[in-house]
């Protein structure tokens, strides 16, 4: 992976709708933790940012998805598994900005009352599986996990909001506002191959839809 696009999109049946990311192109824009009002009542379909690379060698392509943060560090809290909110990685093998493959997750309760996962449409697994959160999960040559994890995502707040009071930079590197947090996260590690057939770039984005 070079590097990280970051687009919005607003389609009127989604919520928390974020990020793009390319493989083989190199730009990066700014990833979104901080929402409207209306858009932070709902934390579980918020999303944070899409993290992804792959590897040739290994022949593996790992999307991660971050949502219902900024949450404080706490063993009491395994993180947010809403069942009725739909999460959409998208992935666009043609160059289009289509979706080819659309990977869905969800969360369920099974009748012990424990709480799953259901992946479906990941490339190089079975078309439809069901995991546990808060432990890796193998299915087929891939790999799924959803739990609670420090927060990735770094920003020096306080130095932004010097720089734009005094005009200058004013960042520094070991000043991270999200250090200490956490987000929910979806981890898909999958088949390079598969998701990506005869095309050479590919283009992921995701979002949350709510019933």
């Amino acid at each position: 992976m070079n590097a990280a696009s970051v687009r919005r999109r607003t389609p009127v049946t989604m919520l928390g709708t974020l990020v793009l990311v390319c493989i083989g192109v190199v730009a990066a824009f700014a990833a979104d933790h901080n929402e409207a009002p209306l858009a932070r009542a709902d934390q579980p379909a918020d999303l944070a940012d899409l993290y992804a690379w792959h590897d040739n060698a290994a022949n593996k392509l790992v999307a991660i998805v971050t949502f219902a943060g900024i949450a404080p560090a706490s063993v009491a809290n395994p993180g947010t598994f809403d069942e009725n909110v739909l999460y959409t990685v998208n992935i666009d093998n043609d160059g289009d900005l289509e979706s080819n493959v659309a990977v869905l997750v969800q969360f369920f309760r099974d009748d012990r009352g424990r709480t799953g996962m259901r992946v479906e449409n990941l490339p190089g697994a079975p078309a439809s599986f069901d995991a546990a959160v808060n432990r890796p999960v193998n299915a087929g040559d891939c790999r799924v996990f959803a739990g609670l994890r420090d927060d990735p995502f770094f920003f020096d707040l306080d130095g932004f909001r010097q720089t734009l009071q005094t005009g200058t930079l004013s960042f520094d590197a070991t000043r991270d506002t999200f250090a200490g947090t956490n987000a929910t996260v979806i981890v898909l590690e999958m088949d390079l191959d598969a998701a990506r057939a005869s095309g050479s770039t590919l283009n992921l984005w995701a979002t949350t839809a709510r019933k």
